[in-house]
């Protein structure tokens, strides 16, 4: 639905951060992308995560389930990567990143003058290395207070920002308690609140 509303017709690749529901069980909206190109859509997830994907989703990645006569599956080619080492996305050099989150690791990545955390509760060293100084990150945040065990809070995620040197900030995974306008107008000058449609440009 936010691809509609925002207009977007073609997605050159995906980057899977981690395994939850909520960031892989929309995997079959890949579908119109595929069947639209005639070819499949690169797919890229962490080495510890592509036998699992694969384990739960047979008809999209074992070749010997075809799809019904009359209908399709998504059509992607699995690319793996590993934290530290520069990968290849839809035509820019990204740096996958661990972070951890609970009992598992989500990736976010650097690329450029940007840097991705996803789904995190701490910077680890070997992810700072990659991110300081970063001009634009983007970080998720769920509330004020109430620290969360696997998620960034709000100051948290500042903490975080600051500590990174980062120019500009956008919190992201904001949950309802948050009012938009509300957080801006709470937030240091530098750090806003991210949202449906914001783009940002990288070189």
């Amino acid at each position: 639905m936010q691809l509609l509303d925002t207009g977007i017709r073609r997605v050159d690749a995906v980057f899977l951060t981690h395994l939850h529901a909520d960031h892989v069980h929309g995997i079959d909206d890949l579908r119109v992308f595929t069947v639209r190109e005639r070819g499949p859509l690169p797919l890229h997830v962490a080495q510890e995560y592509a036998a699992e994907l694969a384990a739960r989703f047979p008809y999209i990645f074992d070749e010997g389930v075809q799809p019904n006569p009359g209908t399709t599956s998504p059509d992607v080619e699995l690319s793996t990567f590993a934290a530290g080492e520069e990968t290849l996305v839809a035509g820019f050099k990204l740096i996958p990143l661990s972070f951890p989150h609970g009992h598992v690791h989500t990736y976010g990545f650097r690329v450029g003058r940007l840097g991705v955390v996803v789904d995190g509760k701490t910077i680890p060293a070997d992810a700072r290395r990659f991110l300081e100084g970063v001009d634009v990150l983007v970080i998720n945040a769920l509330w004020w207070g109430n620290p969360h065990p696997t998620h960034f809070n709000v100051e948290e995620a500042v903490e975080a920002a600051r500590s990174l040197g980062a120019r500009r900030t956008y919190l992201t995974h904001l949950t309802h308690r948050l009012e938009h306008e509300d957080l801006r107008a709470a937030l240091p000058e530098g750090v806003e609140p991210a949202y449906d449609g914001l783009t940002v440009e990288i070189d």
